[in-house]
């Protein structure tokens, strides 16, 4: 589904990635695990059109999006839930979810307001209410179903549950196993290596802008030094 491969980019001067390559097919789970500031978001951007990359290769289902504007990576079926929610504070719960909403994946059964407000209820009983408003775990869902109601091909996530209470992130790695269940490739990035072991297919830990290990969740656990020489603090 999504090939990246020989990705380098750069901030001013500055290089940022380092030949980053991954891969995922249909209806997989895959992390992006490593240090805090390591590539994994600019990894990301570069995917999505945010910060354009300088070398390398983006192919999303055979289509070439390297250097593509991020509204057309948007349109081609890839969605994003952004680090720190980025939800339209000024919008209603109802309007976000619309405001971008389209069925990019062509689905005979496409996600609804009604299927968004169903598999979020707590967002169902804010719906008119505005998004500032929202805990952090209700705005974390209201980032998930406006990507979701976008009908992508691929769900990215940039920390899916950083700063949410324990309840909120059990309450979100449970949206994702749903999500996997019913077949939406996930692109994940986040701290939590049990939870992500849990519900991901292979993972690929990030090191100076490059990976340094692909696995399945079995390896990752079953190997101590991976955590001790590139995850821990």
């Amino acid at each position: 589904m999504l090939k990246v491969s020989g990705l380098e980019t750069f901030y001013g001067a500055s290089q940022a990635l380092f030949g980053m390559s991954l891969d995922i097919n249909t209806g997989e789970v895959v992390t992006l695990i490593g240090r805090n500031g390591m590539g994994k978001t600019t990894t990301v951007h570069s995917i999505m059109g945010i910060t354009p990359p300088a070398r390398g290769e983006i192919t999303f289902e055979g289509r070439d999006l390297f250097g593509a504007p991020s509204y057309t990576v948007a349109q081609a079926g890839l969605g994003l839930v952004p680090e720190g929610r980025q939800v339209f504070p000024n919008l209603t719960v109802t309007e976000n979810l619309i405001a971008t909403s389209a069925n990019r994946s062509g689905r005979a059964s496409p996600w609804t307001l009604q299927s968004i407000f169903e598999f979020f209820p707590p967002l169902a009983s804010r719906k008119d209410g505005m998004a500032n408003l929202l805990s952090g775990g209700e705005q974390q869902m209201l980032a998930i179903g406006r990507a979701l109601m976008t009908n992508p091909k691929l769900l990215i996530l940039d920390e899916a549950t950083e700063g949410l209470a324990p309840l909120i992130r059990h309450d979100i790695w449970d949206v994702l196993q749903r999500l996997k269940e019913a077949g939406q490739a996930i692109l994940v990035i986040d701290k939590n290596i049990a939870d992500l072991a849990r519900i991901a297919d292979r993972h690929y830990i990030v090191e100076k802008g490059a990976v340094v290990w692909t696995g399945s969740s079995e390896e990752l656990l079953g190997d101590e030094t991976l955590t001790d020489r590139y995850l821990g603090v």
